[in-house]
């Protein structure tokens, strides 16, 4: 009897072994055919000195440290002691587009290098130019002088499905040709102050240097570049994002015709609509993106969008969420007549928008700069009063920026880069207005705070201190 259960066992053993043996996936086919497309991308950048003291700009740390890639990326420039310039150098991933030398990468691998090498699987290395990069999207386009390479072949990330099988391959702190496997863990993931990438998210152990990698489908197609990881020290934790190929590939054509990309631009604040705010507006569902604010002169203000509309259709194109909005308008040509479907007071219109160039992020940057009051309060709050390009931003009206936040407005959850729009409903004039709002109110009291983040607005309770 005792033998006839062993045997039993064994069968059902055997048997599920099989099965298992059967659902797990086999790269080796993928990597054998595919990998030689993958390449390593090293950058060598001169950094300038400061006078005499300066310091480093981050501690000698070893390449393998989870910290050096953030010291690495996110330092500020600084030189040796006594002013002198030294050269610093990171490692990153890419992919071979076409057989005549085009590849692939994030912006954050090449931006600001002086040289660029691309090193291949059969140890052949060759000095990149860079066509064009773009931040926003974090794609750049490399060149190399070089024919019949291999190349990848490219895939529909429109087609992923989630909760399947993804490869991504790379060289994580700069150990080359490195594979990795997961699943698609989300599409579409909006990130903080990432706008115009719906990101794939999957559970691939992606670390530095497999910034700009590709990301394969089982079919071997490529259907994203490996570009961010959320993590707490630096290294892998599951949660990797990458860009879809499709994204990717708008930015590269224009890239490769003009060096840059243009992208369309409506002049709005939007934010997402919450149950309360559908129920206000009598919707039926809390699809839309609802405009918060109209910046004066801009397209969106010309064919008469008002705060208060809510988009619910975009050149054809549904808008589920207010982050849908950004990604729709940007990939759309200046200049382009569309047609807006936006629910204004219970009732649905059309509109007719010619959609206009978004500004230079230099340009942009340059216009903020200037001298600005800084004052701080009982919230724990440093605010700086805005200039006029930012007041045009919020369609001419008055707010704080947040220089830095402690105290209560910290814990409560403000952060720097915010802007505070009004107090208790009442709207913000000025610092010193602001300031007698809050010391109108009783210590321990609470105030709500009207706070602009990106392109959303929300309230924030925010507790009092003493004077």
């Amino acid at each position: 009897m005792i033998r006839k259960i062993l045997a039993l066992g064994a069968i059902l053993l055997s048997f599920t072994t099989n099965v298992i043996a059967k659902e797990l996936p086999d790269f080796t086919e993928l990597v054998e055919k595919h990998g030689s497309a993958v390449v390593n991308i090293s950058t060598v950048q001169t950094v300038h000195g400061g006078g005499p003291g300066m310091q480093m700009p981050f501690p000698n740390l070893p390449e393998d440290d989870p910290f050096y890639e953030f010291f690495r990326r996110f330092a500020p420039p600084g030189g040796q002691g006594g002013g002198q310039d030294y050269k610093t150098q990171s490692l990153g991933s890419g992919f071979i587009l076409s057989a005549d030398g085009y590849v692939l990468t994030n912006a954050h691998v090449v931006n600001d290098a002086d040289e660029v090498i691309v090193k291949l699987t059969d140890r052949r290395e060759f000095k990149a130019r860079i066509i064009g990069s773009d931040p926003r999207s974090d794609v750049a386009l490399l060149k190399i002088e070089a024919s019949g390479l291999p190349k990848v072949a490219l895939g529909d990330a429109n087609q992923l499905k989630v909760g399947e099988w993804v490869v991504a391959i790379g060289s994580p702190f700069g150990l080359e040709n490195t594979v990795t496997a997961g699943i698609v863990s989300a599409k579409g993931r909006a990130l903080p102050q990432e706008n115009y990438v719906p990101f794939i998210q999957t559970d691939v152990a992606i670390n530095p240097g497999n910034s700009g990698g590709p990301l394969f489908n089982m079919k071997g197609e490529v259907v994203g570049i490996n570009s961010q990881i959320f993590s707490r020290s630096g290294g892998y934790m599951g949660l990797s994002f990458a860009i879809p190929i499709d994204v990717a590939l708008e930015v590269t054509s224009q890239l490769k015709a003009s060096g840059k990309v243009s992208r369309g631009w409506l002049g709005i604040g939007i934010q997402e609509i919450t149950k309360e705010l559908a129920e206000s507006f009598g919707m039926k569902n809390t699809n839309g993106a609802l405009v918060a604010g109209v910046e004066k002169g801009s397209p969106a203000e010309k064919a008469g969008l008002e705060p208060g509309d809510v988009i619910l259709r975009f050149d054809g194109k549904p808008v589920v969420t207010s982050s849908d909005l950004p990604r729709i308008v940007g990939v759309t040509k200046s200049g382009k007549e569309v047609t807006v479907e936006v629910l204004r007071k219970g009732a649905t219109r059309n509109l007719s928008v010619k959609v206009g160039e978004m500004p230079d992020e230099k340009e942009e940057a340059r216009a903020s700069r200037g001298p600005a009051k800084v004052e701080s309060n009982r919230l724990g709050l440093q605010l700086r009063e805005l200039n006029p390009q930012q007041k045009k931003k919020l369609g001419g009206k008055n707010g704080l920026l947040v220089i830095n936040a402690q105290g209560s407005a910290a814990l409560a959850g403000i952060r720097r880069g915010d802007v505070v729009l009004a107090v208790n409903n009442n709207e913000v004039q000025g610092i010193e207005q602001f300031n007698k709002l809050i010391d109108s109110v009783a210590t321990g009291k609470t105030v709500a705070l009207l706070v602009l983040r990106g392109d959303s607005t929300l309230y924030v309770p925010v507790k009092v201190n003493g004077k």
